[in-house]
């Protein structure tokens, strides 16, 4: 897996870390149970602080992509799928472009709810 970072881009290091790994979820390039590279070692390679990368993976986890077992490293999840990985980054999508027309919070899920009741 090719992990790339820009120093310039507005988007911060452990986003895009974490869109790297999203990107080869939804292009199919890794499988569930695939292992990541270990935080230190992905660190070094990037020249990047190790938070960040451990910022990119915690976020990688609370979408549901990959664990992170202490000891045993990150790995991508059996629910991890091409689809999910590809939803994920059209909300994040969708919600850098709501904030960029300046929507608040409660205007975004107030459009979300009526599309989720309609």
């Amino acid at each position: 897996m090719l992990f790339r970072v820009d120093p310039t881009s507005t988007v911060p290091l452990g986003d895009q870390i974490a869109a790297s790994v999203r990107r080869a979820v939804a292009d199919g390039a890794v499988a569930p149970g695939e292992r990541l590279p270990a935080a230190r070692a992905l660190a070094e390679s990037l020249g990047v602080n190790v938070h960040t990368v451990l910022r990119g993976y915690q976020r990688l986890r609370e979408e549901g992509l990959i664990e992170l077992r202490r000891g045993r490293g990150a790995a991508i999840t059996a629910g991890a799928s091409p689809q999910r990985a590809r939803l994920l980054e059209r909300v994040r999508e969708a919600v850098a472009h709501a904030r960029d027309l300046g929507m608040t919070e409660d205007e975004l899920l107030t459009l979300v709810r009526n599309e989720l009741d309609a």
